[in-house]
């Protein structure tokens, strides 16, 4: 069994994907679950937790219409407004399949703002209700979510994408490694392998990637390890086959329990998926 525990769609002409500029032209366009269905297939894949990209509750409503047709989706991780009315959105997304939130942190300029009162008080009611943080952060962060878990242990936080590592000349970075092994020391926080092709960029391949998996999986252990494609956002630097294939890869050596947690496992725990 492969959970893919990090992908997107997106329809286009909904108008709030404020980030699609030329840069990202080769993904700019609509992608539903038919498009990723015989990718799916192919790699094994059994089910999928879409991901937000876009910051609002319309977007969130679209995707979790998605997984309602969809039987491929298992979970939808949607946005919402952290310093409005929290219990008031969370009902208007009232369904059995949304299993997290995800502030666009990577894209607010204050590096602390998970961390203002009013955004605390949003996840903890978050956490109450029983869902999870997504935590979409780059290096700068990294002490800041620890911070936040420190201060509300109750609430499951995901890191996506290994926390996006500046590879500088092929080495993620001894802060980068800190940071990560400080978020390993909070037992409620588990980290995606997912987006590393992307960030280190043309080039790429399981070997140069191994320092990033190696240290995350000596950090967190597979049991709080999950892989995600990051498709379509992966077509900017590679493609579904090559990336699963790349972890695997990575995963040669684990023993067959480990591989079973990364590649399926801690994703349905993390996000108590039904399947």
């Amino acid at each position: 069994m492969i959970i893919d525990a990090h992908q997107h769609f997106w329809r286009i002409n909904r108008g709030d994907y404020s980030w699609m500029n030329d840069s990202v032209a080769a993904i700019r366009r609509d992608i539903l679950p038919p498009d990723l269905a015989p990718l799916a297939a192919k790699a094994g894949v059994t089910g999928t937790v879409v991901v937000q990209a876009a910051p609002t509750v319309a977007e969130s409503e679209f995707l979790l219409g998605l997984a309602a047709e969809s039987p491929l989706i298992k979970g939808v991780v949607g946005w919402i407004d952290l310093t409005a009315d929290v219990p008031a959105q969370l009902a208007r997304l009232s369904h059995p399949l949304l299993r997290g939130i995800r502030p666009m942190l990577q894209d607010i300029d204050a590096t602390e703002w998970v961390l203002r009162d009013d955004v605390i008080a949003g996840l903890k009611q978050v956490a109450r209700a029983g869902l999870r943080l997504d935590a979409l952060v780059t290096p700068r962060h990294l002490p800041v979510i620890a911070a936040l878990a420190q201060r509300v242990p109750e609430l499951s936080i995901i890191v996506d994408h290994c926390a996006k590592p500046a590879f500088t000349d092929g080495d993620p970075g001894a802060k980068w490694r800190e940071g990560m092994r400080r978020l390993a020391a909070h037992p409620q926080i588990s980290c995606k392998l997912s987006g590393l092709a992307n960030e280190y960029g043309p080039g790429w391949s399981a070997e140069t990637l191994r320092p990033v998996f190696d240290h995350v999986l000596e950090c967190f252990g597979a049991d709080r390890l999950m892989w995600g494609s990051d498709w379509p956002v992966l077509e900017l630097a590679g493609d579904y086959p090559g990336w699963l294939s790349a972890a695997q890869s990575l995963a040669r050596d684990l023993s067959a329990h480990e591989r079973d947690a990364l590649f399926s496992q801690t994703a349905i725990r993390v996000y108590d998926l039904s399947l």
